[in-house]
């Protein structure tokens, strides 16, 4: 059962507990008599996203609504995953056309099941489903909520489609305000402002040829909409060609984010209904609406707090744990320049001297120029001198025989994000100790 940093320390300190793993922090219990209080159940909330997945823990009670216990955000690796299998067929190519001969592949594929995602759409899935369970693990999850956005895509792409034009698309209710203001940042596409009234504009005039497409829509402040009026862009930007660019590319971005959650919602919908455990579905609208009504900061695990039926909130006001997908190393254990030629060879054992990259370490340096006390992500060499990722900096050149694990890598990284300003401001990026409450206990 998560518990305060006070207690989790008295537990420690009184031999009653012992650490079971540091990130995120988690404590194990050995006086299971000792302790007199009961579970209680607890609800497991997520926001999924294409690029980064909000979740949080809550316990509900009647008195005081929704209390936010942990925030996590999970960060995606689906375009690294996309970008290895299009330069490994890439690879695959090469070889088949031009270093020796092999019969053309026809038809010994197989037939793909029912269901089936690419391998970076089910890794959102699989890695969110592996957070759920890990998290059943720590704490007494009893129950679920996620949203379950869909996006009209035709309708993002022209607002005026009706009728029979829906016949190749899926009906939804997203609104095209709120993908705008994702897809600009919440803030004015010409002067940059933040925390102001945005409004819709045109960025080629309806007076001059413009379209409601999504990719001839823009936000900005009340200010620039006025100054801008009727003028082209070309003209309006005309002193400033480095932003014109810039706003151009960003109206022309695709929507493969928003194709990325209508592709895996679904699926993660039944995977989390296959835990046992009650899953309760919420729309996007509903979650804006509970962030508003709190007065609440946009942020992904703030997002998940507010999923679903909320009477009311407290306790969000604390860090959130950031946490990224790195993987478990590349089997490809051949590197290759940009031409496909090798460039050099990975060990063919992926531990040297007990150490993998990606585990956390601690190393005390007694002598030389790299004297000091350093922890954290380590990355190995055959040389058996490692290098170490801390919170300050790359510390390089570190002999194995200084090292100590902490934790063993497990495919994620770790950073705790400072807590988010009660005045509802972003919240300030940065590495900060992790506290021992921020997990689960």
């Amino acid at each position: 059962m998560p518990c305060t940093e006070k207690r989790a320390r008295l537990l420690l300190e009184r031999g009653r507990a012992r650490v079971h793993k540091m990130l995120p922090f988690t404590i194990r219990v050995v006086d299971r008599f000792a302790e007199s209080g009961e579970f209680q159940a607890l609800r497991f909330k997520l926001d999924p996203g294409s690029k980064t997945t909000g979740m949080a823990l809550v316990r509900e009670t009647a008195e005081y609504g929704v209390a936010v216990i942990n925030l996590f955000e999970l960060v995606h690796r689906g375009k690294q995953i996309s970008e290895a299998l299009t330069a490994r067929r890439g690879h695959r190519r090469q070889r088949r056309s031009h270093l020796r001969y092999r019969a053309p592949r026809f038809l010994n594929r197989g037939n793909k099941k029912s269901g089936w995602l690419a391998p970076s759409l089910q890794h959102r899935v699989d890695t969110s489903m592996a957070w759920v369970n890990r998290i059943q693990r720590y704490a007494p999850v009893s129950s679920i909520s996620t949203e379950l956005v869909r996006f009209d895509m035709q309708a993002l792409e022209n607002p005026e489609i009706e009728g029979v034009q829906y016949q190749q698309g899926t009906l939804t209710g997203y609104e095209v305000r709120e993908y705008l203001l994702e897809k600009w940042g919440r803030t004015c596409a010409y002067c940059g402002a933040k925390n102001v009234p945005l409004q819709i504009e045109h960025i080629q005039p309806r007076s001059k040829g413009g379209s409601n497409r999504i990719s001839n829509l823009a936000l900005a402040c009340q200010c620039c909409n006025q100054q801008k009026g009727a003028t082209s862009i070309e003209d309006f930007l005309r002193k400033q060609p480095e932003r014109l660019k810039r706003i151009q590319a960003q109206a022309k971005r695709p929507l493969k984010d928003a194709a990325a959650v209508n592709a895996t919602r679904w699926a993660l919908v039944n995977a989390l209904k296959a835990t046992g455990l009650a899953v309760e579905t919420a729309s996007g609208g509903r979650t804006k609406f509970n962030r508003s009504q709190f007065n609440i900061p946009k942020t992904h695990a703030l997002d998940a707090a507010c999923v679903g039926y909320v009477n009311a909130m407290t306790g969000w006001r604390k860090p959130t744990l950031c946490i990224k997908a790195m993987g478990r190393g590349s089997y490809q254990r051949t590197r290759l320049d940009k031409f496909g030629c090798v460039r050099g060879y990975l060990t063919r054992s992926k531990s040297i001297q007990g150490f993998q990259t990606g585990d956390m370490v601690k190393a005390e340096v007694t002598q030389g120029k790299r004297a000091g006390s350093y922890t954290g992500r380590v990355a190995i060499r055959a040389s058996g001198n490692f290098n170490i990722q801390t919170c300050h900096g790359l510390v390089q050149g570190v002999s194995h025989s200084y090292c100590t694990v902490v934790q063993r890598g497990d495919g994620y990284g770790y950073q705790l994000v400072a807590k988010t300003d009660a005045t509802g401001t972003p919240p300030q990026q940065g590495t900060l100790r992790v506290p021992r409450s921020t997990s689960p206990a």
